[in-house]
């Protein structure tokens, strides 16, 4: 052994240097590069390797395919608002990691290179996996393209665009089932949460589908995904055109149209109409009922208030509208 003399450095990780004289330590500052780099990454992330060439090219062609769909007629890009049926990117990863949580379906996970070791990440990644999601891996220039800029912090989903039914479809299924139909319209919604709320509630108390206007309404997206619980995978939500013509066709077929409004006729539990074919429209808490659509309704109802709230959220008022008439319902068999 090679003995260290009095005030020498003793040798470092590294041996000894060319010259035969012992290599100085670090005192620490090279213990990053000794740091393991995490686990394996699966074959779906690493770069070059076939399975990573696989999914990026689905990746491309199913945004390819989304961007076709979403271009009009003279191939301008259609906008993408609450109503557009534009395919929808999540961006963020406590959001990325809710939707995939919540099963909101989607078409592709990407995510920026070397985040393997966030646990949002690796949770997001593992999800989309077991659920069939191609993962690509993306650089930052191209998460701002298809995010059109938002805050990413790397990582984004692309959800699959929703199949809207058309709105003679909703009737369809319940004559088809020898059932009277039941269909809840929104009128001035343009949060998804309350179209995932009210899509929930039709589908326990025995709705056959949710009316929404094709502009400047709310549309099917990741949050209304969520706020359904899944329920949206079984029942059809329609897109009409104009709804007030859309509440006409309804008429024309049977369907009386019952309008939610705090200054409605009736009460909602004293409605006669209940157990006939019927529409709920339901306004928004600010708003309520456009115009045209109040005068459309053949009986506006009312919601009787005995606290001191003065008005309920649309997705509350449409769950307690749903349960009495399905309550009456029950009473007229």
């Amino acid at each position: 052994m090679t003995p260290v003399r009095s005030g020498s450095r003793a040798p470092g990780p590294g041996g000894r240097a060319k010259s035969g004289k012992p290599r100085p330590g670090t005192g620490g500052h090279g213990k990053r590069k000794l740091e393991g780099k995490g686990p394996t990454p699966p074959a779906e992330l690493r770069p070059g390797h076939p399975a990573q060439r696989k999914t990026a090219a689905r990746a491309r062609q199913a945004g390819q395919a989304d961007a076709a769909r979403d271009r009009g007629g003279a191939g301008t890009p259609r906008a993408r608002g609450s109503g557009s049926s534009a395919a929808e990117l999540v961006a963020g990863r406590n959001a990325v990691l809710e939707a995939l949580q919540a099963r909101v379906p989607a078409t592709a996970l990407h995510i920026g290179p070397r985040l393997a070791g966030d646990e949002r990440i690796g949770a997001a990644v593992m999800l989309a996996t077991n659920a069939g999601i191609p993962v690509v891996e993306a650089g930052r220039a191209e998460l701002d393209r298809i995010t059109g800029g938002a805050i990413h912090q790397g990582i984004a989903l692309r959800i699959r665009r929703y199949a809207y039914a058309d709105p003679a479809d909703l009737v369809q299924s319940a004559l088809t089932a020898g059932q009277r139909p039941l269909i809840v319209a929104l009128d001035n919604i343009t949060d998804p949460r309350n179209l995932g709320a009210v899509a929930r509630s039709a589908a326990a108390f025995g709705g056959h589908g949710v009316l929404v206007a094709a502009r400047r309404s709310v549309g099917v997206t990741a949050g209304a995904w969520k706020a359904s619980a899944g329920t949206l995978a079984r029942l059809p939500v329609a897109q009409a055109p104009n709804l007030a013509g859309a509440l006409a066709a309804y008429q024309q077929q049977g369907l009386f149209v019952v309008g939610l409004d705090a200054a409605g006729r009736v009460d909602v539990d004293q409605l006669e109409l209940a157990d006939s074919p019927l529409v709920l429209v339901v306004g928004s808490e600010g708003k309520g009922l456009s115009r045209l659509v109040a005068q459309r309704c053949d009986v506006t109802a009312r919601i009787a208030i005995s606290g001191s709230a003065q008005s309920l959220n649309a997705g509350v008022a449409a769950g307690i509208a749903l349960y009495v008439v399905s309550r009456q319902r029950v009473q007229h068999r």
